[in-house]
């Protein structure tokens, strides 16, 4: 069995349920999935999925790189949609935080989202 590391930092939002921000294993990184919210807990752009996007990614960038990581390590991600219709407005936002060669993706609408977001975005990513 290998071990795990808890990975934590302030400049992302806090768990807001028992999981961890990330988790590291075997020389990777698995993010909980983020959402658009500062570090105090509040919404940020609501229901604007442009702005939900660039703060769920900004939040991502900040658990990658407490873990050791980041968004040019990630592997793979999953973007949650609360509408597909969204979905090029998310991608527009997207393309400007990832670079080729771009990371795996899947994308999926959702029936419903943590805090009524429109967006929310995982990722598994290597360890530098």
């Amino acid at each position: 069995m290998s071990a795990r590391t808890v990975v934590h930092t302030d400049d992302a939002p806090a768990a807001i349920g028992p999981y961890s921000q990330a988790i590291i294993a075997n020389g990777m990184v698995f993010t909980a999935g983020q959402i658009a919210l500062d570090t105090s807990g509040q919404l940020v752009g609501d229901g604007d999925v442009a702005a939900e996007t660039h703060k769920a990614l900004k939040n991502l960038s900040a658990v990658l790189d407490a873990a050791g990581a980041g968004l040019d390590t990630v592997v793979k991600t999953t973007v949650f949609l609360a509408d597909m219709g969204d979905f090029a407005a998310m991608n527009a936002v997207y393309a400007q935080y990832f670079e080729a060669p771009y990371p795996a993706r899947a994308a999926v609408e959702a029936a419903a989202l943590p805090k009524g977001v429109r967006v929310e975005v995982e990722a598994v990513a290597l360890v530098r």
